[in-house]
């Protein structure tokens, strides 16, 4: 597990990725000694999510924000396995509120055990990702309750839904809210724990929750235009769970087909139903106006990255920014 799992990252400079890729390693073993329990049912639980592995972006960002001064010292590395932690217990959380029964090829915990112990099997990792923060110092603690705080909103408001706000607009935040807030934090730490001054930081945080809701955006458009086999993923995924994302949204909001409408009302169960869906979908409006609004996302990243010093972690940052792009093209 590192860099390579992104390939946004493969034309990166070979010394930055042998660092990065040398801290995540160290990452890993720390994640796995944290959420150790001597009661093993607990233990089961808790590192079943830390096995199965996953990209884990937000420890990467937080090693390539610290590349841009002091590197990734020991307090990175502890930030680096606090804010996976969190997006792991956000992980089991999320799949009983999805009634999910797979998570990263595997089981799901939910489906493994049950609800109650997926739930306090995420509870027993944030307070695991508290301990860690709290070593860090009190800043750095109000940061991650704050962001708890945000990832805890966005998904309420996720699960209540827009009510009278406007979809787009309320859709727009959620994610900034669900998936930005902790990228942002993790680009946070790498720069505040190696020595960065405090605009360095700002635009560090920025960057991160403008990349991270671009990462969703574009996982919007691949889910309708991309076939599985360039994807890898199963296209429809959304549809047959009843989610409207930014594609669905706009076609919506432009007059849709009454026959896309009637699809876009709820979950889709029916193979042929999903075919359609996504074939009204791919010449609507709305597949163009969600890679325009990427676009600007993606020229909001560069923006940020040109208030930080060139060297080979921005480089990288930059790769990443244009990944986020190409791999919907």
């Amino acid at each position: 597990m590192g860099v390579p799992a992104f390939p946004g990252l493969d034309g990166a400079d070979p010394d930055l990725v042998r660092v990065v890729v040398d801290g995540l390693g160290r990452v890993e073993g720390l994640l796995r000694e944290v959420v150790h329990s001597d009661v093993d049912f607990v233990d089961q639980a808790a590192l079943h999510l830390v096995k199965a592995g996953g990209k884990r972006f937000r420890p990467l960002f937080t090693l390539l924000a610290a590349q841009f001064n002091q590197g990734d010292s020991a307090d990175v590395i502890t930030a680096a396995a606090a804010v996976e932690l969190v997006h792991l217990a956000t992980l089991y959380h999320d799949d009983v509120m999805d009634e999910a029964t797979m998570r990263r090829g595997d089981a799901s915990a939910n489906a493994r055990w049950n609800n109650s112990v997926a739930i306090l099997t995420g509870d027993f990792l944030f307070a695991h990702a508290s301990m860690l923060v709290a070593d860090l110092g009190a800043e750095a603690t109000r940061v991650i309750a704050e962001t708890m705080r945000e990832l805890v909103t966005g998904q309420m408001r996720e699960t209540v839904g827009p009510g009278a706000e406007d979809p787009i607009e309320h859709y727009l935040s959620v994610i900034a809210q669900k998936t930005g807030s902790l990228i942002a934090t993790s680009g946070r730490y790498g720069g505040m724990f190696s020595g960065a001054p405090a605009e360095q930081v700002a635009a560090l945080c920025r960057f991160g929750e403008i990349i991270g809701a671009a990462f969703q955006i574009s996982d919007d458009v691949i889910d309708i235009a991309s076939p599985a086999d360039e994807s890898g993923k199963t296209p429809g995924t959304d549809l047959r769970e009843g989610v409207r994302t930014l594609p669905m949204l706009y076609a919506l909001a432009d007059g849709p087909d009454p026959r896309l409408a009637e699809l876009l009302a709820g979950p889709i169960a029916d193979d042929a139903d999903i075919a359609d869906a996504l074939a009204l979908l791919r010449k609507s409006s709305g597949l163009d106006r969600a890679r325009r609004t990427l676009d600007t996302y993606v020229d909001r990243a560069h923006a940020e990255l040109v208030a930080l010093p060139g060297c080979p972690a921005r480089d990288a940052l930059e790769l990443l920014t244009r990944y986020v792009v190409e791999r919907t093209r």
